[in-house]
């Protein structure tokens, strides 16, 4: 039994997708996106120096990697008001009585 010739269609298109090195997948997000979506899509799938730009930025962007421990901390220290001698210290009240 042969296949339908959509099936065939689609099969030859995948082939040669893969044969230069891409795949088909999906995505889900905004209709207000779609047009960008596409348009990184289409020029990281282009080989060349731009693409590699774009695919660089992307990473950087993101970071590829889980954020690393202690990053609050690092920017807490990094503040300008390091070393102006704040008192932040609040001063310890008991609150006051209510009657229940």
């Amino acid at each position: 039994m042969s296949e339908p010739s959509q099936q065939r269609a689609i099969a030859n298109f995948r082939k040669r997708l893969a044969e230069k090195g891409l795949v088909r997948f999906e995505v889900t997000g905004r209709d207000s996106d779609r047009e960008l979506v596409r348009t990184v899509a289409r020029r990281l799938a282009e080989a060349g120096p731009d693409s590699d730009r774009l695919r660089a930025a992307v990473n950087g962007f993101f970071g590829g990697e889980p954020p690393k421990k202690g990053g609050i901390l690092k920017a807490l220290l990094a503040s300008p008001l390091i070393g102006s001698e704040l008192d932040l210290n609040r001063p310890r009240e008991e609150g006051r009585k209510v009657d229940l």
